[in-house]
């Protein structure tokens, strides 16, 4: 065999040096495309980053001025996505204008933003303050969907205007009484939505590019819902997982064509946490009916249902296993996490749905209660609905709190107060995004960026 001159070992060696290297700084920083994360799990996989807080609080990097809205940053490619509203002074029919603001993600500096019409007036009154689906981004795309029905693609650099489709005009959406939710999701060529369209097109494919349909799905025979649609690899096949008000449906993302379908009838419409998977669970949670439980096959795309809870009711003593509304629960080996009805947390037994344990130390005690769970190694990133960042374990003996800090002060009290609680008090109803060893949350008036890299704080 030919040697290679000496001078060539020494490149190939400097090579392979420099991509070891950059694959180390690669592996080290991690963006927040999409609502909760890269995979849509609300797993943070970064290194560097605290193992607990600093006395005086995390360091402030930058923070700028927005306007209303319950949708989280997205934060890719150096850029941080807002998507926020205001209501146009004096108006009486909820007129405003929904817009997209995107900063310099180092410096918090307005790179450019756009803005469009927005009616609220189909919307609850009390939640007519701003949109809620983060902004989902793709190579140099990134797709918002208004709390009106407004689905648009933008270029990330420039902010041009690349397609549209409004979903009230163009499939007779019904737009859903607490707003359009669903964060839309990417899947190779095609960008995927909860459209909730006659006759059906509950769920419809466009080319991701182009904004051209490639199919649509389900007859739209019941409310769409607020659950975000996940994508997830079980059976052998790539899955759509759609939750919406009467059933856990799973399809093919490239066709549309139903896999499996587990009845789950929700009143008013309130299928609003995401489906978590975890191994072979896939569980659902839900303010009156509790959780879903199901075990996907792992032979060919299907599932069965493990359990259900059992009661009806909203109040702790009423409820047997886990009632969440808002927060999505999470499932750590056999057991399943989450805060209940009214700001309980507990542990329950995913195999059987038998509660474990419960504690009040987490949040607030309170109607419609929400905490955000990020896993980050073997512990979790929690911010409550108080505006607290908590670092914690949740083990099948109980709760263990290692740290919590304040991140941003609540202002969300809806109009005239929150629907439906007993307690009229500000929260923080936006999920943040963890990127590159900080963390970015916003309110109704602020958004700000806090580092959580260990390297601050030596």
């Amino acid at each position: 065999m030919k040697r290679l001159p000496i001078n060539i070992h020494r490149w190939l060696a400097l090579a392979a040096g420099f991509v070891l290297i950059s694959s180390t700084t690669y592996l080290s920083a991690e963006d927040w495309p999409q609502w909760r994360g890269i995979n849509r799990d609300a797993i943070w996989n970064e290194t560097g980053v605290v193992e607990r807080f600093p006395e005086d609080g995390l360091t402030v990097k930058w923070r700028a001025p927005v306007r209303g809205g319950f949708a989280g940053p997205a934060v890719a490619d150096g850029r941080v996505f807002i998507l926020d509203y205001q209501e146009t002074a004096g108006s009486r029919t909820m007129d405003g204008h929904e817009r997209l603001v995107v900063f310099d993600e180092e410096t918090g500096t307005v790179l450019w933003q756009q803005e469009w019409p927005a009616t609220y007036r189909n919307l609850q009154f009390k939640f007519a303050t701003g949109p809620r689906a983060v902004p989902t981004v793709d190579e140099h795309r990134v797709y918002t969907l208004g709390a009106a029905g407004m689905l648009s693609c933008f270029d990330t650099e420039t902010g041009d205007l690349l397609w549209r489709v409004d979903t009230v005009t163009d499939y007779d959406a019904t737009v859903p009484v607490q707003g359009t939710s669903q964060a839309p999701i990417v899947e190779e060529n095609l960008l995927i939505a909860a459209v909730g369209g006659e006759p059906d097109a509950k769920v419809v494919a466009f080319n991701k590019v182009t904004g051209d349909e490639v199919w649509r799905s389900l007859d739209n025979i019941s409310e769409t819902g607020y659950s975000a649609p996940i994508i997830i690899d079980a059976g052998g096949a790539r899955q759509l997982i759609l939750w919406h008000a009467t059933a856990i449906t799973s399809l093919n993302p490239k066709t549309g064509e139903i896999y499996w379908n587990q009845g789950f009838t929700i009143g008013g419409g309130m299928a609003i946490t995401t489906p978590v998977r975890s191994g072979r669970y896939l569980a659902v949670s839900q303010f009156f009916n509790g959780t879903m439980m199901l075990a996907l096959n792992p032979d060919r795309p299907d599932a069965r249902m493990l359990w259900r809870g059992r009661n009806r009711g909203e109040l702790p003593d009423q409820t047997d296993s886990l009632h969440s509304i808002i927060s999505t629960p999470i499932v750590v080996g056999d057991h399943l996490y989450g805060i209940g009805s009214y700001g309980e947390l507990r542990g329950i037994d995913a195999t059987n749905g038998e509660r474990l344990w419960e504690s009040d130390q987490m949040n607030e005690q309170d109607r419609w209660a929400t905490a955000y769970f990020v896993r980050h190694r073997d512990r979790y990133f929690v911010v409550n609905d108080s505006g607290e960042l908590i670092l914690a374990r949740f083990n099948p003996d109980g709760y263990e709190e290692i740290d919590r800090t304040r991140l941003l002060r609540p202002t969300t009290r809806t109009r005239g107060g929150i629907s439906g609680r007993y307690r009229d008090r500000a929260v923080l109803w936006a999920h943040p995004a963890f990127a590159n060893q900080h963390v970015v949350v916003r309110n109704d008036e602020t958004v700000v960026r806090l580092s959580l890299a260990s390297t601050d704080y030596q």
